[in-house]
């Protein structure tokens, strides 16, 4: 028997603004991305070590706001987070503002992957681990760590250079975050399969735990595309953790799948003006990337919904 798997990747490159110049670029991202994870499940390798390779893949792009090429803090430094989540064990592992640490996705992982260990002593493995201190734990591991200033592209240090003086005159906090509950989820139980990763501004994903909120409202309902629609506008848009707000800024791709059937529903959804996203089906060719667009005058206000069906060939 072949032991070639069966799968479908999705990927996002961000929910935001995205330059109409760079679309292209984008989406070529994209699809290389879900071409990376793929290949991975055709050669055998698990879900987890699938998602994880093709976020690598963005994480080395200085496309993207991940890994290389990240947008730099007001002191001018590479500052990552990442998480992963595995739906079968429900096992987490993120990492917060660390430095150094040329593929953080990779430490989330192995913290991920070590809460499944009996420390001695009664000791608890972490789940979270931030700044110099997950960049020794990462060090210890042997994931690959660089100086700082390797991670910073020329693309970050002239964006940062434009606006540097306009953060500082204006006293603007920027925060991202990769927290529990907020930028993935995953979940199994005896009808689907659900994983959920978001993009947007991170205040508003942590208050609304929007990963966990989306996975748990197209759980279990008869049409996912209309719970995902009823979940960003009442637990999201109208949710009364971002009251008195005057743009709430959310993205979030997820998938469902039913291994009884074979079917999944890939969907999409985002208050932000622009999400760009990719997916593949290893039963297909070519991967597909798309870049959904919202009025400008509904940004903030209202979220677009959008979505693909896909089947993946079950083993007689």
């Amino acid at each position: 028997m072949s032991n070639i798997k069966q799968g479908f990747i999705a990927v996002h490159v961000g929910a935001g603004q995205h330059s109409a110049s760079l679309k292209e670029k984008y989406q070529k991202l994209c699809r290389e991305a879900c071409k990376v994870g793929t290949e991975s499940l055709k050669s055998g390798d698990s879900a987890l070590d699938a998602v994880v390779k093709a976020t690598v893949a963005l994480e080395d792009s200085p496309m993207t706001n991940a890994g290389f090429g990240s947008n730099l803090t007001l002191n001018g430094t590479v500052e990552c987070d990442a998480s992963v989540m595995d739906g079968s064990s429900l096992q987490f592992g993120a990492v917060g503002a660390v430095s150094g640490i040329k593929n953080p996705v990779l430490l989330a992982k192995r913290l991920c992957e070590q809460q499944s260990i009996k420390f001695p002593y009664g000791r608890i493995p972490p789940s979270f681990l931030v700044g110099n201190g997950a960049h020794i734990w990462a060090h210890e591991m042997g994931i690959q760590t660089l100086p700082p200033e390797q991670l910073i592209s020329m693309r970050a240090q002239k964006i940062y250079k434009h606006y540097k003086r306009k953060v500082e005159d204006n006293s603007v906090e920027i925060q991202k975050a990769g927290v529990w509950g907020c930028g993935a989820w995953a979940c199994k139980d005896t009808s689907y399969s659900i994983g959920a990763s978001t993009s947007g501004c991170g205040e508003h994903l942590v208050r609304t735990s929007l990963a966990r909120t989306i996975a748990e409202a197209i759980s279990d309902t008869s049409c996912p595309t209309t719970s995902l629609h009823r979940s960003m506008n009442a637990d999201f848009i109208d949710s009364k953790f971002l009251d008195g707000l005057e743009q709430k800024l959310g993205g979030v791709i997820a998938i469902r799948y039913s291994p009884q059937e074979g079917l999944g529903d890939f969907l999409w959804s985002h208050s932000t003006n622009s999400m760009i996203i990719g997916y593949m089906n290893t039963c297909e060719n070519a991967p597909v990337s798309y870049m959904s667009v919202l009025p400008s005058s509904e940004v903030g206000k209202k979220a677009v919904v959008e979505g693909v069906c896909f089947k993946i060939r079950l083993e007689a």
